[in-house]
């Protein structure tokens, strides 16, 4: 969808981490962070691995400390994507993470030490080529600005994002995105716009501490929605307390809805209602999790009624509508099969998937 009415992307400086193109006239991009204990390699790259199937380019740990780092190599070798390392405090693994491979890195040149050690870290970015995120949390602005702005406002927020980029670029590094992030779904909106218009360095976007599966993603959803609509972000994180690989689906179901990137198929179910004489809920939950396999951009429809279905559904390459003892399955609102029997649905409604997944693949 190229919506006209849509205001045109932020233009930014692109970035480079490891093989993925970041800003610029790039597609904005997913990603997620492991909540697994970085010193156990298997744990953390089996996560990676599984945020990596799940859809994010990008995935970001963190280094608590000499531990975690001395595993960054290990798990740099075995990752199928480019990994940021998550730094607070202590510069020294900072540059440990860029030794071992890491081809990005999350700080807060602020609290990574004095003027020395801020060197210290530009000097190895440089010389790995490195991209370093400059994060600023609402409830990480520095007091004096507190004071003056009288709390953690977006004006706040984009003042001390500013300040640590340009310790930064008073060091010649221009290899920097940026995040402003709030629990607040308006503090994050307003900061975001407002720093849109002083700099471009491309943003990193999300809401921080959004919350569980259901209220994170609408949250999330309504934020992040929100600034892409008006063209800003570049990267991106849904933020959950839950499973990470639960995040980069919620992400990806955002792009989908602003027409700005899809990834896989895309499922149209319709809400029960009482002319449903079937197990919808549980019929569109077992049809998800086959999709949760495919790769292909279709679309894919499950109806609750066999009158409306075919109708409603029409420009979906393959669905199907249910109704008492009976079923019907179609392609693009064409009827290609009945069906009698409501548990014979589902089986007879999966072979046809894979038939026309099986058409789709022979016409590559």
């Amino acid at each position: 969808m190229n919506s006209s009415f849509r205001p045109p992307r932020r233009p930014t400086r692109q970035l480079q981490l490891g093989g993925v193109r970041i800003g610029g006239t790039a597609p904005v991009v997913v990603q997620s962070m492991t909540n697994t204990d970085t010193r156990n390699v298997a744990a953390t790259v089996a996560q990676i691995q599984a945020l990596a199937a799940a859809g994010c380019s990008l995935v970001r740990l963190a280094v608590l400390d000499e531990a975690a780092a001395a595993a960054l190599a290990d798990i740099r070798s075995q990752s199928p994507v480019p990994l940021i390392a998550d730094i607070h405090f202590d510069h020294r693994l900072a540059i440990r993470a860029l030794e071992s491979g890491l081809e990005g890195l999350r700080i807060n040149p602020g609290n990574i030490g004095g003027r020395d050690k801020v060197d210290r870290v530009v000097d190895a970015a440089k010389a790995h080529g490195a991209v370093i995120r400059v994060g600023v949390n609402s409830g990480s602005v520095e007091k004096e600005l507190l004071a003056r702005h009288g709390g953690p406002s977006p004006a706040a927020m984009v003042e001390s994002a500013l300040g640590h980029v340009r310790m930064l670029e008073e060091r010649g590094f221009y290899e920097t995105k940026i995040s402003l992030k709030s629990s607040s779904v308006q503090h994050t909106i307003e900061a975001y716009m407002l720093l849109a218009g002083q700099c471009d360095y491309p943003l990193h976007i999300g809401v921080t501490e959004a919350g569980t599966l259901v209220r994170g993603s609408v949250k999330s959803s309504v934020g992040l929605g929100v600034l892409l609509w008006h063209g800003i972000g570049d990267t991106l994180r849904v933020s959950l307390t839950h499973d990470p690989v639960a995040e980069p689906g919620v992400a990806w179901e955002i792009l989908r809805a602003l027409g700005l990137g899809a990834r896989g198929p895309e499922l149209v179910s319709c809400p029960t209602c009482g002319r449903t004489e079937i197990e919808l809920i549980a019929l569109a939950e077992a049809v998800e999790a086959r999709l949760r396999e495919v790769e292909a951009p279709i679309t894919v429809a499950v109806m609750g009624c066999v009158v409306n279905g075919p109708g409603e559904a029409r420009e979906a390459d393959i669905g199907l509508a249910g109704g008492r003892d009976k079923g019907v399955i179609f392609r693009k609102g064409k009827v290609v099969r009945a069906v009698r029997g409501g548990d014979n649905l589902l089986p007879a409604f999966l072979e046809e998937l894979d038939a026309l997944l099986e058409e789709r693949q022979r016409t590559l």
